[in-house]
This record gives C-alpha cells, sequence and structure tokens, in this order.
C-alpha cells in the first residue's frame, strides 16, 4: 500500500538536497582550483575522478555501519530481483551524474555545465508525458521552461562568457542532464516500495563497486593525498552526497518527478547566494532575475493541474 503523501514536506526536503549541493558547490572550488580555504590554508588539487569516487564511498563507510547497528543486517537486504534496478541507479545515475558534471566544468565552464546539466526538467517532462503518467499542460511546460531559463540567467549564461563549447564538455554535460533525470524517474519507482536509507544504501553500495572498478584503491593510494584533502573530501562527501541524496530521496517519496526536479533548480540559486555571502562575489541584476524566476517556476509548478483537481487524480510511481 502506497504511504500518504505531504507535498509540502517534499518540497522542503527538495529545497534542503538544492541548499546542501550549493554549499558543496562552493566547497568544490577549492578542490578544483586549490584556492584558499577558510583560516589561511591552500588545498592541493584533486582529481574529478578521485573526488566523484571519494564522496561516494566514503558516504557508504559513513551510512553503512549505522544502519547495521540500528536495523541489523537482514532488514537491511533487498529482493535479488530489485539488484539490478539499484545498480542502474547507482552507475547511471548518481556514479554517472556526479562524474560528468564535473568533467563538463573542467572542460567547459561552470554556466555551460549547469545550464547544460539542468535541460533535466525538460528530460524528466517529456518522458512522464510519453509513458503516460501524467497529461501535458501548459502551466507544468511553462515552469519547466521557467526553471531552466532561470538557471541560465542564474548562472551568468546571459551578459558574462555564455557557453564555452568543447565538445567533450558539452556531451558529458548533455549526458550528466540525462543521468539526473533517469535517478529522478527511477528514484521515484523504487522510493514507492522502500523507504530511503535503504534505497540511498544500496545506490552508494552500486556506485561505490563501479568506481572500484574504474578507479581501483591502489590507483588513489598513488595519488598520495594527504589530511587535508582526506578531510576535505570526508566533509565534501557528507554535505555532496549523504546529506543531500537523503533528503532528495525523502522529497521524491512524496513529489512525482517533475517537481522534484524543478524544485533541485534551486542548487545554482542557494550556490550564487552563498558564493555572494561567503566569497563576497557581486550578485548581478541578471543573476537576481533568474534567481526570481527559479522560485516563480517553483510557485507554477506546485499550483495543483485544473484536471486533477476535478478527477481527484493521483499520480502514481512509474515502473
Amino acid at each position: 500500500m502506497k504511504a500518504a503523501t505531504h507535498p509540502l514536506r517534499g518540497y522542503l526536503y527538495i529545497g534542503s538536497a538544492a541548499f546542501l549541493w550549493g554549499i558543496a558547490a562552493t566547497l568544490g572550488r577549492a578542490a578544483f582550483t586549490g584556492r584558499l580555504l577558510p583560516g589561511g590554508g591552500t588545498l592541493r588539487p584533486i582529481d574529478p575522478l578521485i573526488l566523484s569516487q571519494s564522496r561516494t564511498t566514503l558516504s557508504l563507510l559513513v551510512l553503512l555501519p549505522v544502519l547495521f547497528l540500528r536495523r541489523g543486517g537482514r532488514a537491511l537486504l533487498v529482493p535479488s530481483r530489485d539488484l539490478l534496478r539499484f545498480a542502474a541507479l547507482g552507475v547511471l545515475g548518481v556514479a554517472a551524474s556526479n562524474y560528468l558534471y564535473y568533467l563538463a566544468i573542467q572542460r567547459t565552464n561552470v554556466a555551460t555545465a549547469i545550464i547544460l546539466q539542468y535541460t533535466a526538467p525538460v528530460w524528466v517532462l517529456l518522458y512522464v508525458v510519453l509513458r503516460g503518467g501524467q497529461r501535458p499542460s501548459l502551466r507544468r511546460s511553462a515552469a519547466v521552461a521557467l526553471a531552466v531559463l532561470g538557471c541560465a540567467l542564474a548562472v551568468g549564461f546571459v551578459g558574462s562568457g555564455g557557453l564555452r563549447m568543447d565538445t567533450l564538455g558539452v556531451i558529458a554535460a548533455t549526458l550528466a542532464a540525462f543521468s539526473f533525470a533517469f535517478y529522478n524517474v527511477g528514484g521515484h519507482s523504487v522510493l514507492a516500495r522502500y523507504d530511503r536509507w535503504k534505497v540511498l544504501l544500496w545506490v552508494l553500495l552500486s556506485a561505490s563497486t563501479f568506481w572500484m572498478f574504474v578507479n581501483p584503491p591502489w590507483k588513489v593510494i598513488a595519488a598520495h593525498y594527504g589530511r587535508e584533502q582526506w578531510s576535505f573530501m570526508l566533509v565534501f562527501a557528507l554535505v555532496s552526497v549523504l546529506g543531500p541524496f537523503s533528503c532528495y530521496f525523502a522529497g521524491l517519496q512524496h513529489l512525482e518527478p517533475t517537481r522534484a526536479v524543478v524544485v533541485s533548480c534551486l542548487e545554482p540559486v542557494f550556490s550564487i547566494v552563498i558564493a555572494a555571502i561567503t566569497l563576497g562575489e557581486l550578485l548581478r541584476p541578471l543573476q537576481t532575475v533568474g534567481i526570481v524566476v527559479v522560485l516563480i517556476a517553483i510557485v507554477l509548478i506546485q499550483l495543483p493541474e485544473r484536471a486533477a483537481r476535478e478527477e481527484g487524480l493521483v499520480v502514481e510511481p512509474m515502473e
């Protein structure tokens, strides 16, 4: 039996995830650039592959013993028929979206990576409409379009450097958008049958196992990272994966995928505001307009559809 959903709670969970991802985006600058950290220290730049790998593996190493002690090993098991589904979410969803996003930033720039990744609401909407999970509506389509436009304005796509066209980087960012869309839709389906902690555990286990084959532990050891790098990667794992994904999966239990992915567009908004507050970066007028547009999109997407009000339509999880 499907548990009752609470949309407001879902928005709060997704908003919390976006806020944590916004903090992670600010922290990520140190990982890629080695710029000064709070307190005046410097950080040796961390390879995007190792950063992607460590954030999932360290999150798993924190989460697994906690769940094991609280629930016991048997309670964490899932039927074998669902293992492939969890593996797909971990590898094609979380691992792929993380690495491809970082690769896109490295090959292009932040604006290019974000605006292409945040075309994900478009792909989610197209998927659920084509699958018959939702009826196409002008309001929902307008909310998705405004979310993408707002992100473009917020990250400085208009009025600054704009897109930086590198073939590999653009492909990576586009694939990151597909991966982001994939775990929104697939995660919503799985979360209809399992609690978020069990889903998160198996998704992290799948992603971490995948990374061990792609980049074996001895290659990570060979990078000779010091205590500062490992401390940073642990904090980064908690802020960018364990915390936000637990919130995001909780939100997907209360919201259907299109609403969830539109609310996730708060991430670049939070990134910009946090950078303005903590780093003193100037907030340009067009960025402010972009933030307002994203907020309008979120308000628009949460308004009930007319057909749903008239027929009492409830969007069920999609298999």
